[in-house]
């Protein structure tokens, strides 16, 4: 049972780089998303312990999103200050 005492999550600072798919989703599991377009990146906050799926869309005029990778929050790599 969590005590009284107990510390909420820790947020992140991450970043992500895109220089493989045309572009790319960040999805996170509250729901909201991130776009990221080929050759460019994004920083965005991120809740310790968060998995986060990276979905790619080779084509533009389609809907279909594959599942690259799921990763932690902490494996990406943090945001340069």
């Amino acid at each position: 049972m969590n005590s009284p005492t107990s510390r909420p999550p820790q947020k992140l600072r991450k970043q992500y780089a895109n220089t493989a798919y045309p572009l790319v989703v960040l999805k996170f599991e509250d729901g909201h998303e991130i776009k990221v377009y080929q050759n460019t990146g994004k920083v965005f906050d991120v809740w310790a312990g968060e998995t986060v799926k990276i979905m790619a869309m080779y084509d533009p005029t389609s809907k279909d999103w594959e599942l690259v990778e799921a990763k932690k929050a902490d494996s990406f790599e943090d945001a340069a200050d």
